[in-house]
């Protein structure tokens, strides 16, 4: 609700001031003694202002907590903190409200700072524990209790995780308090912070705090393209951003038809591809025409609808159809496709024929020197080469090896057997 505490995710100081849009209304802390305060990232509990505090947002205070106390920020008081308290939890009778001590001094905030000055070592060393302990598990973060007695881990997992005698580990080095908490990937993002495509800081880390479900229907009611890739965010699901626009995109598609929208023309039916809720458009192409496509408006729509129920299918000139130089989807090629192919060069060719002939009595390539006497040898064994070897090429038997010779066929021994 406020941009005072935007930077307040990773340090004690609010870097970036944004426009307070709360700035203008009135004071209702007499109205509730709720406070709502917010911490590391982006958690934010409720607190009972029992001892009637003058407190306003952007105030530094001491809380209770179980056990001992913690150091954050006022983000709403009076009616809008109680309003927001009974929105964001669900059954408010069972939720205990601790209590606000104080305001806090500059020995809170200092230690505040030497607290926080251990999480990125802590953070370090509990991946390594987790990770010896063959756990299926990631810390994301970890977050200092204002008191430096009591620390909370988050982190994230698929299942169920027996993480008892991770507990125990941490206990042990740390000499702290061990709260786990498990997370999602959307408050991963929120954690970690970064910036996103629109080139601001992520609304998950700066203001956002309820992290809902978004399906990808989300992104088809807006006409946006159905790749996930294209739109997942920084955590890696689809952005938060796909619900601030879609009950707009929702209420202009309630106009457009919902049944009859392939449309019977003179020269075949068109068939919708592309909706323009904005514009009030729809695209529509030819089937079996890959190259006709064109837009109608969502009265022309309506009036071809009206002649196709009548029997009647109008011509397709009568709409202004897209020339296809005009077409910006068209793309021109003025090389050939073969262009990024790799082409050896002819040297390489040479080279390699050159290897060849030389294994059957070519240039001696032990003799390196570039004396004319090499130089005249090897053109002799070059024109060799080139000459045609006919006895070799006529020669039925020239694959035999050395020595082989054909028996001839002798005479039946039988004569000799009667002499």
């Amino acid at each position: 609700m406020s941009c005072n505490g935007c930077s307040f995710n990773n340090s004690t100081s609010s870097i970036t001031q944004g426009y307070d849009w709360l700035s203008d209304l009135p004071d209702t802390t007499d109205k509730s003694d709720i406070v709502e305060v917010k911490f590391k990232s982006t958690r934010k509990e409720y607190y009972k202002n029992v001892e009637n505090l003058p407190l306003k947002r952007g105030d530094r205070i001491v809380v209770a907590s179980s056990p001992g106390h913690d150091v954050g920020e006022v983000t709403l008081t009076g009616y809008l903190a109680e309003k927001q308290f009974k929105l964001r939890i669900k059954n408010p009778s069972r939720y205990d409200l601790n209590v606000v001590y104080r305001k806090a001094s500059d020995a809170d905030i200092q230690k505040l700072n030497e607290a926080r000055s251990r999480e990125k070592a802590t953070m370090i060393r509990a991946r390594q524990a987790a990770q010896e302990l063959g756990l299926d598990m990631k810390i994301g973060d970890v977050e200092f209790r204002g008191d430096n007695k009591k620390a909370i881990f988050y982190y994230l997992a698929e299942g169920r995780v027996d993480f008892r005698e991770l507990i125990k580990v941490y206990a042990r080095e740390f000499r702290i308090k061990v709260e786990m908490k498990q997370i999602g990937a959307r408050q991963e993002a929120g954690l970690i912070g970064g910036i996103g495509s629109c080139g601001r800081e992520l609304c998950c880390s700066s203001w956002r705090t309820d992290f809902s479900s978004i399906s990808s229907e989300a992104a088809l009611k807006q006409g946006l393209s159905p790749s996930a890739q294209k739109m997942a965010g920084a955590c890696g699901k689809l952005k938060c951003c796909l619900l601030y626009e879609l009950d707009a995109y929702i209420e202009a598609g309630n106009e457009f038809p919902r049944e009859l929208l392939d449309l019977e023309l003179a020269s075949g039916i068109a068939k919708p591809f592309k909706t323009d809720y904005l514009k009030k458009e729809i695209w529509y192409g030819l089937q079996g025409s890959m190259g006709t496509t064109f837009n109608l408006s969502l009265k022309q729509v309506r009036d071809i609808i009206q002649k196709n129920k009548r029997g009647i299918k109008p011509e397709v000139q009568t709409f202004s159809a897209l020339p296809k130089e005009q077409n910006s989807m068209e793309v021109t090629l003025d090389e050939s496709l073969d262009r990024f192919d790799d082409k050896k060069p002819v040297r390489n060719k040479k080279r390699r024929n050159n290897r060849g002939t030389n294994k059957k009595g070519g240039r001696n390539f032990e003799n390196k020197s570039n004396t004319p006497q090499n130089k005249q040898n090897a053109s002799e064994a070059g024109d060799k080469n080139k000459r045609p070897n006919k006895r070799r090429n006529n020669n039925p038997n020239r694959k035999r090896k050395p020595g082989f010779q054909a028996k001839k066929a002798q005479p039946a021994s039988g004569n000799n057997n009667s002499n």
